[in-house]
């Protein structure tokens, strides 16, 4: 992973960056502390037309029902003065209280998408759950190949492609999951507690993704 303010690569396990010194505090600092109640999809700066809202959370909703753990959260708002959406997204991730996700999916199981519409910019941050099957290059890929539906300001396209390429990444990295649990989860020698949760749920054959799972036991 990289750090929201340096971006330099750090140690997905790490509570703080060791280039920097960044933390989550650093974030509250410039945010706030409190914890923020939304629903996982939010149109701050009311851009979406009425008819686009609706198809708009079943994007979500079937994003869910094939990744039964996890979710996608969208925040579109009209910063002022943003310094950083990338140390936002961090934030929000971590302060977010989305009211309609069930306790089942926990914020480190979440997919965050942030759009700056007067910046015309976006982000993603994943949970770290996801560390093991998304990376700044997959994700990377999945906001330019959205590009030109961003630029024409078509935010619900938009989103359609960015689901469209973390479906098929989050599913081979099931697969991969599958064939060698340990050699992709303890990369640098420490699992995240979460990535150990989804691992012991696929060890135990239920359902991650869209795909059935079969029982794997330990070598």
């Amino acid at each position: 992973m990289k750090c929201p303010r340096c971006v330099q690569r750090i140690h997905r396990a790490a509570s703080s960056c060791p280039h920097c010194g960044f933390t989550v505090e650093h974030a509250d600092e410039l945010f706030g502390s409190d914890d923020v109640v939304l629903q996982k999809f939010t149109d701050a700066a009311g851009v979406l037309r009425m008819k686009e809202r609706e198809p708009m959370r079943r994007l979500l909703e079937r994003f869910e029902a094939k990744f039964p753990q996890l979710f996608v959260a969208v925040y579109i708002g009209a910063f002022e003065e943003l310094q950083s959406l990338r140390q936002f997204g961090f934030w929000l991730l971590n302060r977010a209280a989305f009211s309609d996700v069930d306790l089942e999916r926990p914020n480190e199981n979440g997919v965050l998408v942030v759009i700056d519409v007067k910046a015309k910019s976006v982000g993603i941050t994943f949970g770290y759950s996801l560390m093991p099957y998304l990376s700044e290059d997959s994700t990377f890929e999945a906001l330019s190949a959205a590009h030109p539906s961003l630029l024409q300001s078509e935010y619900l396209g938009a989103l359609r492609v960015v689901l469209r390429r973390l479906e098929k990444t989050l599913k081979k990295g099931w697969r991969q999951v599958r064939r060698n649990p340990e050699s992709i989860l303890s990369v640098g020698g420490q699992m995240p507690k979460p990535a150990g949760e989804l691992l012991q749920k696929i060890r135990e054959g239920n359902r991650v993704s869209g795909e059935k799972t079969k029982k794997i036991q330990r070598s």
